[in-house]
């Protein structure tokens, strides 16, 4: 989640924004052909089923390409032909998920009376005898490699009924992480089965899982394509416009507090460390449209003790430039007239770059200034020890340290995926985002409602897709629980701040307007919001 900072005009969960139907290389999905001979009669009867050959996009369930099944008669034959499937890139097998069972899909077929290993013995002695009959003695030459190949798919199709059988008895939460489980298994045919089963049961008009599951969906068949990383660059350079995209952040500031609950838990501390400081520095790791500071300003000027002079340091990279629809120089413009109108000193410091980028010279803290920082849905973006050997994440942390601040806030999501395995990080990313599109289902919107719709298209989708995608320096998305960011600022050598009442009070005043199924919680030095029983966000204070 990345700070996108506007109450009222441009809130909302990220500026990761997923655009659908971005094309990708084509792939085609294999085919698999049973033809039954009949020796009694001119004819006989057969089955194929296959998907038809389509370029493999990105899209939202509701626009799948859709399957062609073809019945018809042929001349007697038994043969498997196989396209190229997008699950084995070197050509080198083909799988039989195409197939969809039905009992009136017999048609006088061989396979219909046999099931099980006995029926798998009994089907390789019956293909025995029709070879014979249909290629006579010399059939006796080993073919062994072909023979084989038929009986290896009919073996298949056996185990293929047997997790179709599996697939109607699971609700679609069991169907999303048995599907996870066959592609961290590399069980492709078992994989490719489920995902066709999933597509028939998302919805991103749906219910909170259906839509949720929609986007996981897309995570997976990305994933198993290794196109995760190509469909998230795409994505980042076909975002919407600046006005629309503004409007979707609006959407989400206004229907779910998480992002409320960052600014206003970190200027609460803010005040309260700065109360009685003459010159006050701020750096914003994440100030996107700069309107948490907008409250912040106009609260000092009337402060018991006279003004202070304020300059902030925003620090923001081309993502939120994107949303601004301009560069940091619109933030500080925006500041300034704000400073000015309570009659507050102010200068504002652009440092127009990503997190990684920053070095200690580039935030320019002047001596006898009262230093505040603010982390806000932010240092999760950052690589640490486990993606390189820079670990840009403790790194900055200590850039940070030794600038000596009077306090340093910090807000992030309380999920676990940054070095987690796939399947666990599917699962905690299944487990999170189902609380948050539960609570996004709380507003009072119609479930057809476009804009938001398009708010957990644009500035929500494009996290989960990244975390179950991508792998690597691709995968941006890398969340830590507070026992975790508390044992890394710890190390770093920062101490914690304990957050008076005055910040659970505030936050629980706005609270009052949202579901009573949010609620607060103040543990080991932080202070947790809370969906149900899922704790959602973290903000703690430190120096």
């Amino acid at each position: 989640m990345q700070a996108s900072r506007d109450p009222q005009t441009s809130d909302g969960i990220h500026s990761l924004h997923h655009q659908p139907m971005q094309q990708i290389e084509p792939c085609h999905f294999s085919s698999f052909q049973v033809l039954n001979s009949n020796s009694t009669g001119n004819s006989s009867q057969g089955t194929e089923v296959s998907f038809q050959t389509y370029t493999e996009q990105f899209f939202t369930l509701e626009s799948t390409p859709a399957t062609d099944y073809v019945i018809y008669n042929s001349p007697p034959a038994v043969s498997v032909s196989s396209n190229r499937s997008p699950f084995s890139p070197q050509c080198s097998q083909s799988y039989v998920s195409d197939l969809h069972h039905s009992s009136d899909n017999i048609y006088g077929s061989p396979l219909s009376g046999f099931s099980g290993v006995d029926g798998e013995n009994k089907l390789t002695n019956a293909l025995m005898v029709l070879r014979y009959e249909l290629l006579g003695p010399e059939s006796d030459v080993d073919d062994s490699c072909s023979f084989n190949g038929v009986v290896s798919q009919i073996s298949s199709l056996t185990r293929y009924n047997k997790i179709l059988e599996t697939d109607h008895n699971m609700d679609l939460k069991q169907l999303l992480i048995s599907c996870a489980k066959a592609v961290s298994e590399a069980d492709m045919l078992t994989a490719e089965i489920l995902m066709n089963s999933l597509e028939k049961r998302v919805s991103v008009f749906g219910e909170p899982l259906q839509r949720l599951s929609a986007y996981m969906l897309e995570g997976l068949r990305a994933r198993l394509l290794s196109s995760g990383s190509i469909i998230y660059r795409k994505l980042k350079c076909n975002e919407p416009t600046s006005s629309e995209l503004m409007s979707y952040m609006h959407v989400l500031y206004q229907i779910c507090p998480y992002y409320k609950f960052a600014y206003m838990s970190a200027n609460v501390v803010i005040g309260e460390a700065m109360e009685n400081e003459k010159r006050i520095h701020i750096i914003d790791f994440q100030i996107a449209q700069g309107s948490q500071w907008v409250s912040l300003i106009q609260a000092l000027a009337f402060r018991p003790g006279g003004t202070p002079c304020i300059r902030i340091t925003g620090v923001d990279d081309s993502q939120s430039a994107h949303a601004r629809g301009g560069g940091l120089q619109l933030v500080g413009q925006r500041l300034a007239k704000v400073a000015e109108s309570c009659g507050v000193p102010f200068e504002f410091h652009c440092a127009g770059m990503s997190g990684c980028e920053v070095q200690l010279e580039n935030l320019q803290v002047r001596h006898g200034e009262a230093l505040a920082v603010n982390f806000p849905y932010m240092l999760h973006h950052m690589p640490d020890e486990s993606v390189s050997t820079a670990n840009h994440r403790d790194r900055l942390l200590r850039v940070v340290k030794s600038l000596a601040p009077k306090v340093v806030t910090l807000v992030e999501q309380e999920s676990n995926t940054n070095t987690a395995p796939f399947f666990q990080r599917f699962c905690e990313t299944l487990d999170y985002y189902t609380a948050m599109f539960e609570s996004i289902d709380a507003a009072p919107r119609p479930r057809d409602d476009k804009q938001r719709i398009s708010a957990e298209e644009h500035c929500v989708a494009r996290d989960i897709v990244n975390i179950i995608a991508c792998e690597g320096t691709e995968r941006v998305e890398r969340h830590e629980l507070f026992g975790k960011w508390r044992l890394r600022l710890t190390m770093d050598g920062f101490s914690s701040i304990p957050l008076s009442s005055s910040v659970s009070n505030a936050i629980q005043d706005m609270l009052n307007e949202y579901s009573s199924n949010y609620s607060l919680r103040e543990e080991n030095g932080a202070l947790y919001l809370r969906w149900k029983n899922r704790a959602m966000v973290t903000s703690s204070a430190w120096k």
